[in-house]
């Protein structure tokens, strides 16, 4: 499944299906992967929300199909991170909508190889990236997370397979997706609380 695929099953009409009110409140998460896992993750943290704050609307996006801000009232942001960096499409959306991000409750998250930390130890993300701190500050986000990605060395080029190399990274899908639930969790707790939602 392509990441646009997944972009069309997770947009949400709102409502929360199950007789509680609609909030009215709508959400937007905008992810930028090169290789899909990025996007996966956005998927599950968009499916959590729906659950956590009742009758939202919520749309998971690719960045690059993120025209405008003025219809969503939150915003969470994720990028792969490629050689210690943001993705460009990731860095461009958040310099360009940073006064809207400014505006709204922000979150952002990345998405990184492994690498193990001892013998036995499960992997565990990398550094949390030096310009994903910067926008961090330059949006207002209220918190920034570091998850581990799926580094697949079929799936990237040789320089990419280099640099994973590098910093030791290990293969296969190294996410832990009860920490990205919890943790889109804890989002869907602070925004109920902002909006008023029980």
């Amino acid at each position: 499944m392509s990441v646009e695929d997944l972009a069309e099953v997770s947009r949400s009409p709102g409502g929360a299906g199950d007789g509680r009110a609609v909030t009215g409140v709508r959400i937007l998460v905008a992810t930028a992967s090169r290789h899909g896992s990025t996007a996966e993750i956005g998927v599950e943290i968009g499916k959590a929300l729906r659950v956590g704050v009742p009758g939202a609307a919520v749309d998971v996006l690719p960045v690059e199909r993120v025209s405008s801000l003025e219809e969503y009232d939150a915003v969470v942001l994720g990028s792969g991170v490629h050689l210690g960096r943001w993705l460009e499409a990731a860095r461009r959306l958040a310099g360009s909508h940073a006064d809207g991000l400014r505006a709204r409750p922000v979150w952002l998250f990345s998405s990184g190889a492994v690498h193990p930390v001892g013998p036995g130890a499960g992997p565990t993300p990398t550094d949390e990236p030096a310009d994903a701190v910067e926008l961090a500050a330059a949006v207002g986000a209220r918190e920034h997370v570091v998850f581990a990605g799926r580094p697949d060395r079929e799936l990237v080029t040789l320089h990419e397979r280099l640099a994973v190399g590098l910093v030791h990274a290990t293969d296969g899908d190294g996410r832990d997706w009860p920490a990205v639930r919890a943790w889109a969790g804890r989002v869907a707790a602070d925004l109920r609380l902002a909006t008023h939602v029980p």
